[in-house]
């Protein structure tokens, strides 16, 4: 019966402890960015943040164009893919996004990127749920950064007097952004 008891106690014991470490980090942290318009309004955007240098083997990576292939559709980060939730209608260069929960995609290239607002929400990033969930695609204009950007980061910044937010996807050496307002 001691027998017994003394394996339960260290069994207890051993879960405790792992319950307490918890899981790991991800090798692609967390990040979030949200925009508030005057009247209170919001979008939010949660993400994974993606580094330059390989998680494995710390070497650093060519990025766009090789990690983040041309012509074809990216998660827009790491992990789970990138939520979108807004809870007024918006206005995205001249594309009317209704208030609600979207899942944002980028289709990179040398040229123009495109922003990819699809209907599927809540999957893992990968693989791509197809044109067919795509609510919209948007172009997107290039903002070359001023130093290298890593990790990879999404911003929403005030323009306009804060009338409207400029989504930037910023990443190694390039950048891309769309402006985004209240929809009439």
């Amino acid at each position: 019966m001691r027998k017994v008891i003394s394996i339960a106690a260290v069994m207890v014991l051993i879960c405790s402890a792992a319950l307490a470490q918890g899981k790991p980090p991800r090798p692609s942290g967390p990040g979030e960015a949200s925009f508030t318009f005057p009247n209170g309004k919001k979008i939010d955007i949660k993400y994974s943040r993606p580094k330059i240098a390989d998680p494995k083997t710390g070497e650093k990576r060519q990025i766009m164009g090789k990690l983040v292939p041309y012509g074809q559709p990216w998660r827009t980060g790491a992990n789970e893919a990138t939520s979108f939730v807004t809870d007024t209608d918006l206005d995205i260069n001249g594309t009317k996004v209704p208030a609600g929960s979207y899942t944002l995609y980028t289709l990179p290239s040398e040229g123009t990127w495109k922003l990819i607002i699809s209907k599927k929400t809540g999957q893992w990033g990968i693989p791509y749920p197809g044109e067919s969930e795509d609510f919209a695609r948007i172009d997107m204009k290039s903002a070359k950064p001023k130093a290298t950007v890593d990790p990879f980061t999404i911003s929403l910044d005030k323009e306009s007097g804060g009338k409207t937010a400029r989504l930037l996807l910023a990443w190694e050496n390039t950048g891309e952004y769309v402006d985004i307002k209240e929809a009439k």
